[in-house]
């Protein structure tokens, strides 16, 4: 057998989350069916990770393993497995792996953004979450730095979300302004479910002038999810970037 990384993205909005469910309709149980059909073998892939159910990913990584040996030069493959997805999944590529390679625990960092609109705008209606709140950038940037400093975040995990440690390395933590629209990129070494919605929900009231520096540092000292605010609406998450080891890749 032979083990692969596929990369594809996918808009998450038509899904319950990346990962398999009883009874629920996700990414992996859509592309775990259709890798099958194309190969005529069953088929199980491992994800870098979770998603929430409305989250999206401009960038993602599976892997997966098959007894052919030739997936990555195949470009008639690639086309016939997107032929089977929905318009909302795509494969961008298939890379040979070492056999010991995993898409999930060899990745080194993972970068999200979130999207917020100022106005209504029908084409980011699933992507960015409209807010009409006047909200201050550089406060929100100040607060951000905070969490740099930090590397306990169970104030920002979801309660009995199952972790063995909440101890995470926030390497990158910024917004910007584009078109009218703030992004937040946040870079760690790995997240807890549900922190980056988490982290931007407490930081609007930040931005907003109802949350000082303080106020926030005590949060992340705290330790305590009832201490921070509440989720940012799912939909306006993306996973936009994963980092594995050159020496993973034949």
């Amino acid at each position: 057998m032979t083990r692969y990384f596929i990369f594809l993205s996918f808009r998450g909005t038509a899904y319950n989350g990346w990962q398999i469910q009883p009874g629920k309709h996700t990414v992996q149980g859509v592309l775990t069916k259709a890798l099958s059909t194309v190969l005529s073998a069953p088929i199980t892939i491992t994800g870098a990770g979770r998603t929430d159910t409305g989250v999206h990913a401009s960038f993602f990584c599976a892997h997966f393993d098959a007894a052919r040996n030739d997936l990555d030069g195949d470009g008639q493959f690639l086309y016939n497995l997107n032929g089977l997805l929905p318009d909302d999944i795509a494969i961008k590529k298939i890379l040979k792996v070492r056999p010991e390679a995993n898409a999930r625990f060899d990745a080194t960092s993972r970068t999200y953004t979130y999207m917020i609109t100022r106005e209504k705008d029908p084409f980011v209606a699933d992507t960015a979450w409209l807010l009409y709140w006047q909200l201050d950038i550089n406060l929100m940037n100040e607060a951000a730095a905070i969490l740099l400093k930090h590397n306990d975040f169970t104030s920002f995990s979801r309660l009995h979300g199952g972790n063995k440690t909440n101890i995470c390395r926030v390497t990158h933590a910024r917004w910007h302004e584009d078109e009218g629209r703030l992004i937040f990129t946040v870079t760690a070494d790995r997240f807890l479910r549900n922190m980056v919605r988490a982290i931007v929900g407490t930081l609007i009231p930040a931005g907003r002038g109802k949350l000082s520096l303080s106020d926030f540092g005590a949060i992340l000292l705290g330790k305590n999810r009832g201490l921070a605010g509440q989720s940012a609406p799912a939909h306006g998450l993306s996973l936009t970037g994963i980092e594995y080891p050159v020496d993973l890749f034949i």
